[in-house]
């Protein structure tokens, strides 16, 4: 940033310089061309006079041609009263700002200044507006259009609780780090040669009243690495990612709508 400022500031200082010595340079021509001696008959010869006229007109021409680049200058450059590139300039060419580079096809950096903003996680228990039968039973359709199997004997619908079985998520050396890290706390410095990665949901569904109820869901992570005495399934602290993505699902399942601040799922 200081390097820019001085560069900055030494154009700014090379062009006002240009400009001074354009219009003292400007200025000694015109003065040189008025003083000129015009040699004439005293009784106003009209070619003498004439000839006079025109060399005036020539100098204020001279002076305002060396005028124009100073002005043209001055619009841009660095303001020495609030020390920031104006926003002036002599390009008007469609979609360009001169420049102004915050907008428009003279965009400069702006640090992720339009970045999308992501949406907080949903409060889980989360309360939802529905019949207690009527979210039970979406949860278990939900559950096989996510590709989920209901494991009956851990279920216990007459309280409200379903379970379902583990779910393999990722699968490969290549792919399983980054899919964990998403779904679960794994951190690179404790990261192993994890070649799955499996979650299993548990949703319990608590009404509070005829048409309202809590729903909590609960994700159990677990990574697998292969090593010589074999396969060794590992149990991780859950991200919250997963129970966040079946929450919304089961919103949208249940309402038709999105919760609020959330985009409408593809």
């Amino acid at each position: 940033m200081c390097l820019f400022v001085a560069k900055t500031a030494f154009v700014a200082g090379n062009r006002i310089v240009s400009s001074v010595i354009q219009s003292v340079a400007c200025l000694c021509v015109t003065v040189t061309l008025f003083s000129v001696y015009v040699p004439g008959s005293r009784s106003g010869d009209l070619k003498t006079k004439g000839v006079a006229m025109l060399r005036i007109i020539t100098g204020l021409l001279v002076l305002i041609a060396c005028s124009a680049p100073a002005f043209a200058q001055a619009a841009k450059g660095v303001d020495k009263q609030s020390e920031r590139v104006r926003d002036g300039g002599s390009d008007r060419t469609p979609a360009n700002n001169g420049n102004k580079t915050d907008v428009g096809a003279g965009r400069g950096i702006d640090f992720g200044s339009g970045k999308t903003v992501e949406a907080p996680p949903l409060p889980n228990p989360y309360r939802l507006t529905g019949r207690r039968d009527v979210i039970i039973t979406a949860v278990q359709d939900l559950m096989r259009d996510r590709k989920l199997v209901v494991d009956d004997s851990a279920s216990r619908l007459a309280d409200g609780i379903i379970v379902s079985q583990p779910f393999t998520f990722t699968k490969g050396a290549v792919v399983a780090q980054a899919d964990l890290s998403r779904y679960a706390g794994v951190s690179a410095e404790s990261a192993r040669a994890w070649t799955r990665g499996r979650y299993t949901l548990t949703v319990e569904v608590q009404p509070i009243d005829g048409n309202t109820a809590n729903i909590a869901v609960n994700a159990k992570v677990e990574g697998r690495t292969d090593g010589a005495t074999g396969a060794e399934w590992t149990t991780l602290r859950s991200s919250g990612l997963a129970e966040d993505q079946f929450l919304e699902s089961l919103i949208v399942a249940v309402t038709g709508a999105p919760p609020a601040g959330r985009n409408p799922q593809p």
